[in-house]
Parts: structure tokens; sequence; C-alpha cells
């Protein structure tokens, strides 16, 4: 019987720290695995399965939220389709029900693409692609958006992996995020205020242990490393890090701490790290949003990597 994410990419590259391996699937263009020299550096599921709480999706035209699936534009109001049926809200953009198309595939690499068309309450054409490149140490991913509109298009870009280490349960993970504000939202899940991490349990800029997190929070005002790219972490009891870093098109973060995950012994605690290009109801706040102009080319990547102790 096909898997239920439709064609799975299977990806194997020889590393310093041995065989990475990854499956990404056609639904969606997820990242369902991935390991490094045998460790788990991702909540898998299996084919059979749709990914289970957006597992490894890619979101695009927007992540996260949209208030009521309404916004407006150029004064006149536009109706999403309701994707959360619990808020009404528009949930995760418009592809994560879409299959892919391959448009480039070799030993260590994917490149899966497909288009937004214009339909109800987002009336632009988007090309869009997504590559999965195994690196030595991991998974390097690259978005790339194409207005194809005859007008400029709003648009904003994450994904929505679950993070793992090596089989450590993730109650025992220590998660380090380097944000100095955090959004609080209402009962629609839709930001009404931002506000300094400090003195709050958003604030996990000096490490804070999973098991003690109840998340489900955007949080903005990164700070970038050295290398001018945002590094968000998960580090076990003996040092090892699983890591998600991200260029500078991915100044916000959603953190998500499930206690419920579907895994292989039963429910159980996941943290998901999700790289954002804006935060919740960017179409209707406009913050982080990018207006493409017609025929232009945005391109942007984060990636997922292995630090031994």
């Amino acid at each position: 019987m096909p898997a239920a994410s439709g064609i799975q990419y299977r990806l194997a590259h020889t590393g310093r720290a041995g065989e990475v391996r990854a499956t990404v699937t056609e639904l969606a263009a997820g990242l369902r695995e991935l390991t490094v020299g045998g460790r788990t550096l991702v909540e898998a599921f299996g084919e059979e399965v749709v990914a289970p709480m957006g597992c490894g999706m890619v979101l695009v035209p927007w992540p996260n939220r949209v208030r009521g699936a309404r916004w407006t534009l150029d004064g006149a109001p536009q109706q999403l389709d309701v994707t959360e049926a619990a808020t009404g809200n528009a949930s995760h953009g418009l592809l994560r029900n879409t299959g892919y198309r391959a448009d480039e595939v070799t030993a260590a690499s994917v490149t899966l693409a497909a288009s937004v068309f214009p339909q109800h309450g987002y009336p632009f054409r988007l090309d869009t692609s997504v590559r999965y490149s195994l690196v030595d140490d991991g998974v390097t991913v690259t978005h790339e958006v194409v207005n194809r509109s005859n007008r400029p298009a709003p648009v904003a870009v994450g994904a929505h992996p679950y993070l793992a280490l090596g089989g450590v349960p993730s109650e025992e993970l220590t998660l380090t995020v380097a944000a100095d504000t955090w959004f609080e939202t209402d009962a629609q899940r839709i930001p009404v205020a931002e506000h300094p991490v400090d003195g709050t349990p958003n604030d996990l800029r000096s490490g804070a242990d999973v098991g003690g997190l109840s998340l489900d929070v955007g949080l903005g005002a990164l700070t970038a490393g050295t290398d001018g790219r945002f590094h968000h972490r998960l580090t076990s009891p003996v040092g090892d890090v699983v890591e998600l870093w991200a260029d500078e098109s991915f100044r916000y973060v959603q953190v998500y701490t499930p206690s419920n995950f579907p895994k292989a012994g039963g429910p159980g605690v996941a943290v998901a790290i999700e790289p954002m290009t804006a935060p919740a109801d960017a179409l209707n706040s406009g913050t982080g949003l990018r207006w493409l102009e017609p025929e232009e080319r945005w391109t942007l990547s984060w990636g997922i990597r292995l630090d031994l102790a």
C-alpha cells in the first residue's frame, strides 16, 4: 500500500560522524527521519500515518495562524479557508496537504517543488521549492519562493521539525533559545502583545530543563551568533547537542513542547523548534511579512546538526 505521505525520498551521505540518513516525504515536503551516526535528530513517524502535529512540514506562504482566517488586502476583506476548527483560524499556510514534485534527486539531496495557486483569500501565484541536502553533521534546508503574480505578494516561510537527540528522553534535555521577547496570545492563540522574556518561563537564553516546560509560544528579538545565524539547541546530560540553525531571514521561532506526541512507546514529550520568518497572524499585523515583487526570488536556509561532546 502506498505511504500516507506519498513518495519517500531516502537520502544517505557518509560524514565525519558516520552515516547521515534522512527521509523526506512527497506530502508537504516533510522531513520524516534524520539520523547522524545512528543517532536520531528528529522525532520520526511511520509511513502509514500523516505527519502528527504538523511534524516536519514546510509552512508556506505563512507559518502559524491567521486570525479567523481573515485579513485585508488593499482595503478588501480576504477570507481564507478555515483549517483549525477549534479556533476558526487558517493554520500553517496553503501547502501542508499538497504533494510536491521532485525537481532533482541525488543520493544525498532532493529538491521538491510546489506552486501556490490563487484561491480563497490568497489571490496570488507563487512557485516554491525546498532542497534538503545532507552534510557531514546533519542536513541543510534551502527554501525558494518566486512571485509569479502581476503584483506584490505577501509571503512568510516556516518549518515544523520536532528535534530529538539519540534516544535521550526529551524531558531530560536542556533547551536553549537566544530570544529576548515572547508573544502573549489570546484564546484564538493569536498575538496580542510582545513582552521581554525576563523573569518568565519563556526565558530560554540560559537553558531550561524540557521536563519542567509546557510551552506553545512564539519568540522574537533573537540574538544571532558570530556567524550571523540564529542557533537553537537541545543538550543532553552528557553534553551532546542537536542544533537548529537558521539564517537571518528566520527572525522568529515557535517553541512547542507537547506531552502527548505519538511515539513508538506511546504518547510522550516532544520539542518542536519552528523557524519562522514572521510570527503568527503576520497577514494582519504585517510583522515580519515580506512583500515579493513580481518575479522576485527569495532564497533562505536553515538546518539541523549534531555536535558531540
